[in-house]
Order: C-alpha cells, then structure tokens, then sequence
C-alpha cells in the first residue's frame, strides 16, 4: 500500500505530507475547506470528525496521521470526536495510526521531561490530549489498532507562523531590529522542536513496527532560552543584538481579552516561567532521524521569514 493520508494541513501536517510526497509516496490529505491539488498530493475537503466519511477517505491507506487539531480554545469541546474518528477509521482499514502529540498531558514537572513520566496533567488542554493518546494506545493493546505517538515542544523553523512562540510575535521584530517581547522567563532553559524533524520522525515511526504501541519524543537540539535564541536569530540575520523582553502579566491578560489564543496559553504559562527540557535520547537510541543542527536551523527559519516578509517583485 503506497496511499499515506494526512489529516490536517497545518505547518506539521504540510511538512509530513510533502515529505511524504517527496519520498515517491501517494498522499490524500484531508482538510475542513480542501485545497488545490500540489505536485504528489490530493486533498480532499470532509470534517475529520466524522468517522464514517474518514474511514472511507483512508480506504487502502498504508498509514493516516493525526495532524489536524481544533481551534485552541474549542479544544475540550472538539478533541474527543476527533481522536475516536482516527482510531475508528484505523481500525476499519487497517492503517497505522500516526498521531502527532505534544508534551501538555505531562503537566507541571521537576526535571527533564522524558516518556517514562506519567500523563498527570490537571489542564484541561493537558488532560484532552493525555486523554486521545490513552484511548489510541489501548486500542493498540486490545489489537483493535496499530497506533504510535511522537511528542514535540514548541515548533520552530520555516513554515511555523502565528501558533509558534518563536515565529510570527518574534522573527519579523528581530528581522527589523526591533525588540522582542516573550512569554514567562527569558532567560529559562526552553526546548525548540524544529519542524522538519517533527514531520520526519513522525514519517519514521509510521513505518517501524517496533515503535507501535507508544509515545516518543520528536529529536530536539539542546534546550536554549529565548533570549538565546532570539541573539542566534538576530545574529543570523545581521541585525544586531536584539532586547529581548518579558510580556507583563498584567498586558498578557489584556490581550487575552481580544486573543483567544493568548487567553487560552494561562493553563501552560508554566512551560516559560521555568526550565522546560525535552529528552529525546529514548527516540535516538533506536531510530535514524536526528534533530536538524541548530546553525542549520537557524539559517532555513531566517531565511524563510526574509522571503515571507519581502515586498512582492
């Protein structure tokens, strides 16, 4: 089977699906709106949430990866119906189930963050996702399905736009030599998944059998903090130092009031007040992919920004 569908088409869900195309693969990827057909890529316009209707679109499919997600804050609401329609039509075709995660159901902790911790957030985000990874995994346990999760941090790199926290409220400021305003501390150790790595793993663990059956973290450089990772920015763009400031809660609660998405980041606030490290060395004991090296990076997301911000002609 060569068919690999793609739910969603976000910055993971384009980055895995192109991926996948590029390595000669046949890729549906299926999307509220749809959109134009692109070089080795079909896309086909259907809510994921309805079982029957992506059961049908994965008929034959060798694997479907969960990439889609709902609007921040309609998550609670809409993640339960979404997560049953992938593990419904995994078990209907046969298809592995990819799914695309994030570290929010470890909740608050001590330390680097590895798989071995338990799923304990108290969130309702981290519990909605803590939740979709369970239901997956025993569904794989009763034979019903074959499932595998990859867990990243915060995105980062080229195609990563208004959700990154080192994208669009960032890149374009330090572009033009302007100071930076960030979430939570600074100066705090912070892990930075890039975005090619997430769609390659998630790619590779597809296809491995012996990652069925659980969840592991997306290959990811050394942590740095913000105001680090703003100078390598800078530097690479030639602009210079750059300050690099904290968001005042008292402006963040402010702009919560017309931003959802800003309103909805209080519950993971804690992942900036402090050192938030991710291990990865579990996923790079027994796979090939490796995190892309920062200078490498830093050169792809600069200069994707400096196209995305040039005047037209």
């Amino acid at each position: 089977m060569n068919l690999h569908v793609v739910v969603g088409f976000g910055p993971a869900g384009a980055a895995t699906a192109r991926l996948l195309a590029a390595q000669g693969k046949s890729v549906r990827v299926v999307t509220a709106s749809g959109r134009r057909p692109e070089p080795g890529i079909e896309h086909v316009a259907l809510d994921a949430r309805d079982a029957e209707r992506l059961t049908e679109a994965a008929k034959g499919a060798a694997a479907v990866y969960g990439c889609a997600a709902p609007p921040y804050h309609r998550w609670a609401g809409e993640w339960p119906a979404l997560s049953s329609s992938l593990c419904a039509a995994a078990e209907a075709t046969g298809a592995v189930l990819a799914v695309l995660g994030n570290l929010y159901g470890y909740g608050p902790v001590d330390g680097p963050l590895t798989e071995r911790l338990p799923l304990a957030a108290t969130g309702t985000k981290g519990r909605v996702r803590a939740a979709a990874w369970e239901q997956a995994r025993k569904l794989h346990e009763q034979g019903r399905i074959r499932a595998v999760e990859v867990r990243a941090s915060d995105f980062f790199g080229p195609g990563v736009t208004d959700g990154g926290h080192l994208a669009a409220r960032v890149v374009p400021a330090l572009l033009r030599g302007r100071p930076v305003s960030t979430l939570g501390d600074p100066d705090a150790p912070h892990s930075w998944t890039y975005l090619p790595d997430v769609a390659a793993a998630l790619v590779e663990v597809a296809g491995e059998e012996r990652a069925w059956g659980r969840a592991w973290h997306v290959p990811t450089e050394p942590a740095l903090s913000v105001r680090e990772m703003a100078g390598r920015l800078a530097g690479r763009a030639g602009t210079g130092p750059v300050a690099v400031r904290r968001l005042p809660a008292v402006v963040l609660a402010a702009a919560g009031l017309f931003s959802p998405l800003l309103r909805e980041l209080k519950e993971v606030r804690y992942q900036f007040d402090g050192p938030f490290v991710v291990d990865s060395r579990a996923y790079e004991a027994r796979f090939a992919v490796r995190a892309t090296p920062l200078d490498r990076q830093i050169e792809a997301t600069v200069d994707w920004w400096r196209d995305r911000l040039a005047p037209p002609g």
